[in-house]
């Protein structure tokens, strides 16, 4: 079997760390698998929470890692961690993701191949308490860039040649979107397994991450040029979107609303969790 080493940053993640490290005990795959925890900038009991588990990952024959670093940084954090990954196959995980039971084996059929791989699982948005959430998540999740795309967000993989194709995290607000596009289309491949993925709750903080997470790819364009050309068509074209819109016009409007919102205001690019 091929061997895993999950990093997983984590900034005050006490909520979330236990679930995200229990789908990762209950994975059918019998290994071998290290399991990388960097517990940054957290104010709370993430790291004490996560080693907790230590003993059960050791039952499994798995090596659990609780690493802390003062700073708040992810990018900080995920270097740390491939600085301790025994493993060339990687699997970068945040810390508020639950994954189906197969997902480590799906990944592993998706990155068997020596040539440079990348892999990611079938995202579906998380139950939300927010209508606007809910209704933001439904349209968003039919756009073209999440039904034909392998959008890596909040979880990917990568073979030992395809974390050849770049050296240390760089300082950038989107690590996922900066790493996908290392890849050309036909090398990202999206394994036959499905992981949870919560969504900022409400109108606001849905503007605030969306204005992040726009301020990420505008960075990238700006600092890596040459990566955009591995981007593909991920827009809808007019009819598409007025078919999509057609069909759930609550979620369009809702979606454009946010969009709006976004083009309106300005932003830092400064972190928010949007939970």
């Amino acid at each position: 079997m091929i061997p895993f080493s999950i990093i997983i940053p984590a900034s005050n993640e006490a909520g979330y760390i236990g679930r995200c490290l229990i789908s990762v005990l209950d994975q059918d795959y019998p290994g071998p698998v290290q399991i990388i925890v960097v517990a940054n900038g957290c104010k709370d009991d993430t790291a004490d929470r996560a080693a907790r588990l230590s003993d059960r990952f050791a039952q499994r024959g798995w090596h659990l890692l609780v690493l802390e670093r003062a700073e708040g940084s992810k990018i900080g954090a995920l270097n740390l961690g491939d600085e301790h990954a025994a493993h060339g196959h990687r699997l970068y995980l945040d810390a508020d993701i639950t994954m189906d039971p197969d997902m480590l084996g799906a990944l592993s059929v998706a990155l068997a191949d020596d040539r440079p791989l990348y892999a990611g699982g079938r995202l579906v948005v998380a139950p939300s308490r927010s209508a606007v959430t809910r209704a933001y998540g439904r349209f968003w999740s039919r756009l073209p860039f999440m039904t034909t795309n392998v959008t890596g967000a909040g979880l990917f993989a990568v073979n030992p040649a395809g974390r050849g194709r770049w050296d240390q995290f760089p300082q950038v607000i989107s690590d996922d979107t900066y790493v996908r596009l290392h890849f050309a289309e036909s090398e990202r491949l999206l394994a036959n397994s499905g992981y949870l993925w919560p969504m900022a709750n409400g109108f606001g903080r849905l503007v605030r991450v969306r204005r992040r997470q726009d301020l990420g790819v505008r960075e990238i364009a700006r600092i890596y040029p040459d990566l955009l050309r591995n981007e593909g068509s991920t827009r809808p074209g007019r009819l598409q979107l007025l078919g999509l819109a057609l069909r759930d016009p609550i979620g369009f409007l809702t979606y454009a609303a946010v969009a709006l919102a976004v083009r309106a205001g300005r932003g830092d690019g400064s972190w928010s969790r949007g939970r």
